[in-house]
């Protein structure tokens, strides 16, 4: 970095409280610096469980943690909940909701991800996407909305509207949905509803690859297979989907999928605040320097899913938590070392392996030195490894005592359809 002057407490503002701004945010606390975090939620998201949330097994405070308790740790902190809606870097400034500019000395953008589409047909109308806590509570309501409404029908002698499911996308978010659900609906709503039959509901993942778990040794995505198929739970590979209508998902070589929900775990995409920055993207994602800066720009950094850092093997990260968490902690780094006038440094990703579960005593772990774990070992390395990286101890409490009932009794609490939520559940009328 070049020698630059800054004032005796520089300003770093933070856009995002995903993983990689909070982990910014705690790296920085003993520096002597004045922060504003800015996000359009006042609360963290611990992504990788949202699928409990949706399908009844924690809810939503257990996987989420208020940004301003994380704050109270540092001497001159600040969060601003809204939405960005301009950035100027040669200003150096950044706008909140049209309102009056703030000026920053260091900027570290984590907005994170959004749901991507793909330009797919009916996705936005008739699917439900699974990447925040509201798409998770709206995934629970429309479930077990859906229940409520079949129920009424089977108990006024009319045909039950469809109940079947299809989870589109076969990486670890839509492995997960697909077991959690099959757990919920066999174990716990066959007996709150007798009168539908829920035991083997028809829940189908649909992949556009040729196998489930892309990322993943083959041998754990054959393993994941299995694991499913004895759940009940059909697997679809090579199959691309054409076009998402009321009902159905219809594939490619013209395959009708029947569905009351579809929950769409396809992919992501750089956050829209990427094209802010007027920098060169690369599929939507700001390229970065090796340093995670910005290129003409030291001051600003690019962190996490938002980011396109170049990997070991020249491709961008994957957009997940840990190259976030890692990125975060090296831009706090590098913001002391250019306070302090010290050089730079190169961002140096380190692999800590791979893990998605299908459901109870049954997940797949991979670890970079080749070690691979199957079964019930896999499961609980997945369930110690969650717990620890939840933010708050109130969090891992709960969602202790929560995965320990759910496991001994098969029952889940968070099963509630919330009067202020049941305008989301279509064919409702109060």
């Amino acid at each position: 970095m070049s020698e630059r002057h800054y004032p005796a407490r520089p300003h770093v503002v933070v856009i995002g409280a995903g993983f990689g701004g909070t982990r910014v945010i705690r790296a920085l606390r003993d520096a002597d610096v004045r922060i504003t975090l800015v996000d359009r939620n006042n609360f963290h998201t611990f992504q990788p469980l949202l699928y409990q949330v949706a399908t009844a097994g924690l809810d939503v405070g257990d996987v989420t943690f208020p940004v301003r308790t994380l704050l109270r740790k540092h001497r001159d902190a600040s969060f601003l909940m809204g939405t960005v809606t301009a950035i100027d870097l040669s200003a150096k400034t950044v706008t909140v909701d049209g309102q009056s500019p703030l000026q920053y000395d260091f900027l570290v953008v984590a907005a994170g991800s959004v749901s991507a589409s793909f330009g797919v047909p009916g996705v936005d109308e008739y699917a439900l996407p699974l990447k925040d806590a509201e798409d998770a509570i709206r995934l629970r309501n429309r479930l077990i909305g859906g229940l409520e409404r079949a129920s009424r029908a089977v108990g006024a002698g009319e045909p039950s509207p469809e109940l079947g499911l299809v989870v589109v996308g076969g990486g670890p978010t839509g492995v997960e949905t697909a077991g959690g659900m099959r757990e919920l609906l066999d174990k716990v709503l066959s007996k709150d509803y007798p009168e539908l039959a829920l035991q083997g509901l028809p829940i189908t993942v649909v992949e556009a690859g040729p196998r489930l778990l892309g990322a993943f040794d083959p041998q754990s995505s054959a393993s994941a297979v299995t694991a499913l198929a004895r759940r009940g739970i059909e697997v679809r590979l090579d199959a691309a989907v054409d076009h998402v209508e009321p009902g159905a998902v219809v594939l490619r070589d013209g395959t009708r999928v029947p569905a009351g929900i579809v929950v769409w775990a396809a992919g992501v995409a750089a956050s829209p605040l990427a094209s802010m920055l007027g920098t060169e993207l690369e599929r939507g994602r700001v390229k970065v320097q090796g340093n995670l800066s910005l290129p003409q720009h030291p001051e600003v950094f690019a962190i996490g899913d938002i980011a396109a850092v170049p990997g070991p093997n020249g491709a961008p990260l994957p957009q997940v938590a840990q190259p976030a968490i890692q990125a975060g902690r090296h831009v706090a780094t590098e913001i002391m070392a250019a306070i302090a006038g010290g050089p730079s440094a190169s961002f140096e990703y380190v692999d800590k392996g791979s893990m998605a579960t299908i459901g109870r005593n049954q997940a797949v772990v991979e670890f970079p030195n080749g070690r691979r774990f199957h079964g019930w070992v896999g499961w609980v390395l997945w369930l110690g490894l969650h717990i620890l990286y939840l933010m708050g101890f109130r969090n891992r409490a709960s969602t202790l005592v929560n995965w320990s009932w759910n496991y001994l009794t098969y029952d889940r609490g968070a099963r509630v359809l919330a009067r202020t939520a049941i305008d989301d559940v279509p064919g409702h009328h109060s």
